[in-house]
Formats: structure tokens, C-alpha cells, sequence
């Protein structure tokens, strides 16, 4: 009897554990399923027949700086960096700081999509610095956005001539103690040239006029000072082949590895005028009116949710997103645009972010997104010309100013933005 009783006793325990590891093993699929759900945006919300399990999006609200109030719709709801559960639909977005300009998009949530609203705010009190002092003339940044040549004509002949500046150096001081000088005018007169970069940067070319006669073009080092400057005149045609060569097989490299499909859409339509700096995007003038093809099909989800532009018109300026296949109309067209010479004063220019386009219209610098959204006027004081070069790392902008007074050389200022 006692062996039949331990036996059964035992098999109860046997139930009772195989019983208990599926209850456990129930638990754990239900929490991992939950996890899942929530993790793809699924939340309980309160129906019309009571509790129920509804889809949401996500919206990834971001700031530089952070702490910046967050805005759906007209109601502050939250304050980046910070993640937030949405239904379904179009949303109103607002990102706000004090002491900075507001940043507003529409975004579309989606059900299980991740969404990003990632705003760059600028100061609305920007700080003005000046970081030459003797008078610049014709500044030209190079292609790596990182030195500015420029030439000098308001001192004696051996300080005047052609100098260069390299920003990317901290700090910056003042014209005589961190710029280099290349060329003066005693061989002749630099002050008085026009200069223009090799694609590749090491080089630069200085025009000088002469009144009724032909110009005098030269070749300089960038690096060195030029004792015996090279005059290039007769030979400027080779001089030019060599570097469109230098400036196509750059843009070849760049298409390098991209699909077939892709370069055709490049060759066929982009009259490229620049590349961001991580070259995901590509800022051009419209060679011909045509309707761009999908690229990417299906198209991505959870990309940039602003209306885009496919059917392209001749000359219109846009900026095509190679990594979301999304195209983006910036201008209906920029007047007098010499896109084949070698420094474009253009008055839009890739900010280094990648993400951002500098702007020039009506006297006034603005900064906007690159699929057209955002533009604030950064600066509206006086400037001269299209002379707005962006700082490599996106903290300040470089200018040419006299600051209004007409009876002093002008200088290159910077415009901080943070």
C-alpha cells in the first residue's frame, strides 16, 4: 500500500512539474510576444468596445542642442531626445528652444515605422567675429571646404598678393599669424587676380587683367610660396584639360559601385553642381525635363516624409537622395549659373552635416534643409556678394563684410551658429 501511495505521489509531482514548465513556457512566449508587439509600436488603448490592442508608429524626436520642447499638433507633449508612441496619420511637428529659431515639419506615422524628426537649431543671436584684418579680395574656398585663398591690396608690395587660409586649424587667429602668403607683388600683381582652384587642390590659377591687352593667367602652389610663378598663358587650354580630366575622375569615383540603373539616372538627367560631403546626396540643375524612374521598388518605409518631385524641369535645381531614392525641388532655377567653372560662387552650397543647404536670396543668408524645409535667415546684415563659405565642422559660416562702411577694406568674418 505505502509503495502504491510513494507512486502515486510521485506521478502527481511529474504532472504537477511537466504542468508548471508549460505554464512557465506559456508565460515566457506571451511576455516575448508582448516585448515584440511593444517594441513595434502596439499599445492598449481604450476603444469604442472597451480595451484593445492598437498599432502605433514611433517618432524619434531629436535636437541639437537637446532639451528643446516638442510640439504634435499645437500641444507640448515632450522634450527631445525622447521617443514617442503615435497613431496613425500626418503630424504637425514643432521643436522649440529658447533663444533658437523654431523647427517645423509635417511627418507621417505609420504603423510599426520608426520615424525621425532630427532638428538643427540655430541661434537667433549669432555672434560676429572678424579673423583677417588687412582687406580681402576674392576669396575662393577649395574643394575640400577646408581653405580659403584670397588676395590682399590694401598694404605694401610684399604683403600684398595671394594668400590662402586653412579653417579647419584651432584655433584661428588673426591674417598674420595663421594665414600663408603664396604670391606677392613684386613678381606681379597677385593683388589683382582672379583665382580659381584645381579639383584636386594643390594648385591654383590667378588671372590678371590688363586693361585693353589679354590677361596673364599664372599656375601657383597652394602649399608653398611662389618665387618663379609659372605663366600658363599660351598654355591654359592644357592646363584646363588637365584638370576637367582631374574633376571627371573625381565624379566617376564617385559613382563608382553604384547600380547601373542609377548612373543612367545621373547621366541622363543631373547636371551636378555639388555632392554632400558623405556623398549620399547630390545638388543639381535639370539638363532636361523628364520623369525620373523608381529606383528602389518597393520604396523604403520610415524615410523622409516630405512630398517629392520626380517629374524634373530643365534648369530647376533639386538635391536627389541616392539612399532614399527621393528627389526634392530646391528652385525653379538659379539665373546666370556657370555650372562648369571650377569655384561656383553659387548661392546655394552643401552645410557639412550632409543635411542642410546654405542659402543666399535677396541679400540674405539662410540655412535649409536639404529637401527645401526649414529655411531661416541666419544673417541679414551686410555681406558682400555670394562670399558665404560654411565652417567644416558647421559651427560658424565665413563671410565677406566691410560691416557697412564703405571707406575700409572688407574682411572675412565669422557667423556663429550655435
Amino acid at each position: 500500500v505505502a509503495r502504491a501511495i510513494i507512486g502515486v505521489y510521485n506521478t502527481y509531482l511529474v504532472k504537477r512539474r511537466l504542468i508548471l514548465s508549460v505554464f512557465i513556457l506559456l508565460i515566457l512566449g506571451l511576455a516575448t510576444i508582448v516585448v515584440v508587439l511593444y517594441g513595434k509600436g502596439y499599445r492598449f488603448t481604450r476603444g469604442q468596445e472597451g480595451i484593445e490592442l492598437s498599432g502605433t508608429g514611433l517618432l524619434v524626436a531629436k535636437s541639437k542642442p537637446d532639451g528643446a520642447g516638442i510640439f504634435l499638433n499645437g500641444h507640448l507633449t515632450s522634450a527631445t531626445d525622447n521617443t514617442i508612441n503615435l497613431s496613425e496619420g500626418e503630424y504637425s511637428i514643432k521643436i522649440v528652444k529658447q533663444g533658437y529659431f523654431p523647427w517645423e515639419k509635417k511627418i507621417k506615422i505609420q504603423k510599426e515605422v520608426v520615424s525621425i524628426a532630427d532638428a538643427l537649431l540655430f541661434s537667433t543671436t549669432p555672434k560676429l567675429e572678424g579673423i583677417t584684418e588687412i582687406g580681402v579680395e576674392n576669396p575662393v574656398l577649395d574643394p575640400s571646404g577646408s581653405v580659403i585663398a584670397f588676395t590682399v591690396a590694401s598694404d605694401s608690395a610684399r604683403k600684398n598678393g595671394v594668400y590662402t587660409l586653412d579653417i579647419s586649424q584651432k584655433p584661428i587667429l588673426t591674417l598674420q599669424s595663421a594665414s600663408t602668403q603664396i604670391a606677392d607683388d613684386t613678381f606681379a600683381t597677385f593683388s589683382k587676380s582672379k583665382l580659381s582652384w584645381s579639383p584636386d587642390g594643390k594648385q591654383l590659377l590667378a588671372t590678371i587683367s590688363a586693361g585693353i591687352n589679354a590677361p596673364t593667367t599664372y599656375l601657383l602652389d597652394s602649399k608653398n610660396f611662389n618665387q618663379n610663378p609659372k605663366d600658363v598663358t599660351q598654355t591654359l587650354a592644357e592646363v584646363s584639360l588637365i584638370w576637367e580630366k582631374q574633376k571627371n575622375d573625381k565624379e566617376k569615383s564617385q559613382t563608382f559601385g553604384l547600380n547601373l540603373k542609377l548612373k543612367n539616372l545621373i547621366s541622363e538627367n543631373f547636371q551636378i553642381i555639388s555632392w554632400s560631403e558623405d556623398e549620399t546626396k547630390i545638388l543639381y540643375s535639370a539638363s532636361e525635363s523628364a520623369t525620373l524612374p523608381l529606383i528602389i521598388t518597393p520604396p523604403l518605409i520610415g524615410t523622409n516624409s516630405t512630398g517629392e518631385e520626380r517629374s524634373i524641369k530643365k534648369d530647376a535645381i533639386y538635391v536627389y537622395d541616392l539612399k532614399e531614392d527621393k528627389n526634392f525641388k530646391i528652385l525653379d532655377s538659379i539665373t546666370n549659373l556657370q555650372l562648369t567653372t571650377y569655384n561656383l560662387q553659387s548661392p546655394l552650397t552643401w552645410f557639412p552635416d550632409s543635411k542642410h543647404l546654405i542659402f543666399v536670396d535677396d541679400h540674405k543668408i539662410n540655412i535649409m534643409e536639404y529637401d527645401g524645409a526649414n529655411k531661416t535667415v541666419i544673417y541679414a546684415g551686410p555681406f558682400i556678394d555670394n562670399y558665404v563659405f560654411p565652417w567644416p565642422d558647421g559651427s560658424k559660416l565665413v563671410i565677406l563684410t566691410n560691416l557697412g562702411n564703405q571707406t575700409i577694406p572688407p574682411n572675412l568674418y565669422t557667423i556663429g551658429l550655435k
